[in-house]
């Protein structure tokens, strides 16, 4: 199979941890006789001080004219301490979303066995935890109307939704949860929020054509409690962005480390891959962050865009050898363990795929 992919490596570690899910796509490609066409190009920091533009139109069509998307990071912290700039990275992640349509965030959380002591929570309330969140990424808060009044004094910022952004998403998590364990939890605010409220009735209205699906209606101060307590209770849970935002995040620690968790963002027409973590600044260029997120994003990547379902097995199966082997980075080593480079880690990966 041909497959053409926008390599969008961003800013920070994103680089770095691109280059190995690289290593391992290539070592995949020529183990099932695939033929890769990588498309590199800019997004982020890197592309504001190359362009201006942190998501720039050729940017844009390079992605529109590929089969899927593997992304890095974006961020860089002079436009994190800098409160006046008018351009910043994460507008460009933000404006990716919208014009690629991109409107559901596929986050899974899941313990692995070799390290499940590692989490911050006690083992008796984390093992079985296979959950996944699909968060709605183009509506809400982040894309509402904004502004300033009262001389600068107040700030405003609105959240909207509309029946059918609500119902594109629902409709996601309703057909994930019939291949899972049949069970969705709605996240919502209903007893504050309109928005919310207008959620809840959508997706009460959406039952009758899911018969054989268990549907939950929990608010998000619940869920973030159920989250640290028993989050081997949730399978599919379905939420508007900010709390999507909030909570992929909390339960991202569950696993021991956020360089082990993928994701998707996915549409209508193409969909993008990326590790949930951000660029880590005070990382870049130490060969010394972890990996495995990044190629765990193009193991869904080719199960999800390309139907590759054996592909993506092989490359959880040797990433979580290299976790019972300790071949991973300093964020997962304890005492005197060694701790391998990020390169290192992604040639080990590769060397056992070939």
């Amino acid at each position: 199979m041909k497959l053409k992919i926008a390599l969008l490596a961003g800013d920070g570690i994103g680089p770095e941890v691109i280059d190995q899910a690289v290593k391992v796509s290539d070592a995949i490609a020529k183990k099932f006789d695939h033929q890769i066409e990588w498309m590199p190009a800019l997004t982020g920091a890197v592309a504001i001080d190359a362009v201006g533009e942190p998501y720039p139109d050729s940017t844009h069509e390079v992605c529109l004219a590929s089969d899927a998307v593997l992304f890095g990071a974006i961020g860089h912290p002079r436009f994190d301490n800098d409160p006046s700039a008018k351009v910043r990275p994460e507008q460009g992640l933000l404006k990716m979303r919208q014009k690629l349509g991109l409107f559901a965030n596929v986050r899974p959380t899941f313990t692995f066995p070799s390290l499940i002591d590692k989490s911050p929570l006690k083992r008796e309330r984390i093992e079985g935890t296979d959950l996944v969140f699909l968060r709605e990424l183009t509506g809400g808060i982040y894309f509402g109307e904004r502004g300033r009044k009262d001389d600068g004094n107040t700030a405003f910022d609105t959240c909207t939704y509309t029946r059918s952004e609500i119902q594109r998403l629902a409709k996601k998590g309703f057909e994930l949860a019939m291949t899972r364990s049949k069970k969705l939890c709605c996240v919502d605010k209903a007893n504050v929020l309109e928005s919310s409220r207008l959620w809840r009735e959508t997706v009460q209205s959406m039952e009758k054509d899911y018969p054989e699906v268990e549907v939950a209606y929990e608010f998000v101060d619940a869920v973030a409690m159920r989250l640290v307590q028993w989050p081997n209770s949730y399978d599919v849970l379905i939420t508007e962005n900010l709390f999507g935002d909030i909570l992929t995040d909390e339960a991202s620690v569950i696993s021991g480390s956020m360089g082990l968790m993928p994701s998707a963002s996915v549409g209508s027409k193409i969909s993008l891959f990326e590790p949930i973590h951000g660029s880590f600044p005070q990382a870049t260029g130490k060969d010394i962050a972890n990996p495995l997120a990044t190629v765990l994003s193009a193991a869904m990547m080719f199960e999800m865009a390309f139907g590759l379902h054996e592909e993506g097995a092989l490359i959880r199966k040797i990433v979580d050898q290299s976790l019972e082997e300790g071949i991973v980075t300093e964020d997962l080593i304890e005492g005197n363990d060694k701790a391998y480079k990020t390169s290192e880690v992604g040639d080990y990966l590769a060397s056992q795929i070939k």
